[in-house]
C-alpha cells in the first residue's frame, strides 16, 4: 500500500488548511473518538527559543479532534529546563480537556528495551492513547517528526544517547506502538544550527510518520537515503522512505521543491551580501 502525504501552503489561520490535509489522507475518524485520549508530543528545545510547533497549528490540532475526551500536551524534562515550563508556550490552549503533561514527572510507567538499556516510559505514551508527533521543518541529518521521539525518554541528561540515535529513535517507536498522526509544521523552514529560518507556510500531514519525515526533508533539501534515522525506521519496515513510494498529495510537490530551492538560494545571497557589509537591514 502506497504511504499517502499531504502538503498545503496556507496563508493566516491554519485550521482550514490542516482539515483539507486530514481530509486528503482519508480522514481521522478511527482516531478522532470518543473512547481514545490523544497525546499531542510537541517538539521543543527551550521555552526561551521560538523553534517549535506554532501556538495556532496545535491549537487547530487540537480542534480537529473534537470527539477525544482528554488531550495532554506532552514534554519531557531537557538539560534547557523541565518539560512543564516548556509546555507553557502553549499555556493558552489550556483547559480541563487539554492539559500539559510532563514525561518526566510521571510515575505510572512501563519498563520497556530502548537501545540495549532498560528505561521507564510514560504510560500516556502507549495504546489505546492515540499519538500525535508535531515538530518544525528543518534541514537537520536527525530530522524533525522521528527525531521528536527522544524527548519520550524522560531522562533530562539525554545527550548520551545521540550515539545511538536512530536505534534508539526506533525502539521508542517500535515500543510505544507508533506514531497515529504525524504534522509537520513548515510555517519557517529552519536551516542548520543557528541559521535564520525562511517563511515557507506550508504544512504536512501524514499516518506514515516515515513518509512524512521523508518528504519533508527532501523539500529541506537533504537526501533521505543519507539520513540515518529514517533509514533505521526502514529497515525496520516501520515506514516508506523512497520518495518513489509515497504519494504526495494537495500543492504540487515539484512546485514546492522549486519555491523552497529559490528561497534558500535568496537567503545564501543575501547572507553573503549581509558578511559583506557593516549592517544589514
Amino acid at each position: 500500500m502506497t504511504s499517502k502525504v499531504a502538503v498545503v501552503e496556507f496563508n493566516g489561520d491554519e485550521e482550514a488548511p490542516l482539515r483539507r490535509l486530514l481530509d486528503l489522507i482519508g480522514g481521522i475518524d478511527d482516531l478522532n473518538t470518543a473512547g481514545r485520549p490523544v497525546v499531542i508530543k510537541v517538539g521543543v528545545f527551550s521555552h526561551k527559543a521560538e523553534n517549535h510547533a506554532s501556538v495556532s497549528l496545535v491549537e487547530a490540532i487540537i480542534h480537529c479532534f473534537d470527539r477525544t475526551p482528554k488531550i495532554f500536551l506532552t514534554e519531557s524534562d531537557n538539560y534547557r529546563g523541565t518539560g512543564s515550563e516548556r509546555l507553557q508556550i502553549w499555556r493558552r490552549l489550556f483547559t480541563e480537556r487539554v492539559v500539559p503533561f510532563n514525561l518526566s514527572d510521571d510515575s505510572d510507567t512501563r519498563k520497556v528495551k530502548i537501545a540495549g538499556q532498560e528505561m521507564n516510559l510514560s504510560h500516556i505514551l502507549f495504546k489505546p492513547n492515540v499519538l500525535v508527533d508535531t515538530h518544525i521543518l528543518r534541514s537537520f541529518e536527525s530530522g524533525s517528526i522521528l527525531k521528536n521521539l527522544f524527548g519520550c525518554i524522560p531522562d533530562s541528561k539525554r545527550v548520551k544517547y545521540h550515539k545511538v540515535l536512530p536505534t534508539l529513535l526506533a525502539d521508542v517507536y517500535e515500543a510505544i506502538g507508533g506514531i497515529d498522526l504525524a504534522v509537520l509544521d513548515g510555517t519557517y523552514l529552519w536551516r542548520g544550527a543557528g541559521g535564520a529560518p525562511v517563511r515557507v507556510n506550508t504544512v504536512l500531514v501524514g499516518r506514515d510518520a516515515v513518509a512524512v519525515e521523508t518528504v519533508g526533508a527532501t523539500l529541506a533539501g537533504l537526501n533521505p537515503q543519507k539520513m540515518p534515522v529514517i533509514q533505521e525506521f526502514v529497515k525496520r519496515g516501520l515506514g516508506e522512505g523512497v520518495m518513489e513510494n509515497i504519494q504526495v498529495v494537495g500543492s504540487s510537490f515539484e512546485r514546492l521543491k522549486k519555491k523552497f530551492m529559490a528561497l534558500g538560494t535568496t537567503q545564501k545571497t543575501r547572507r553573503a551580501q549581509c558578511n559583506g557589509a557593516r549592517t544589514c537591514a
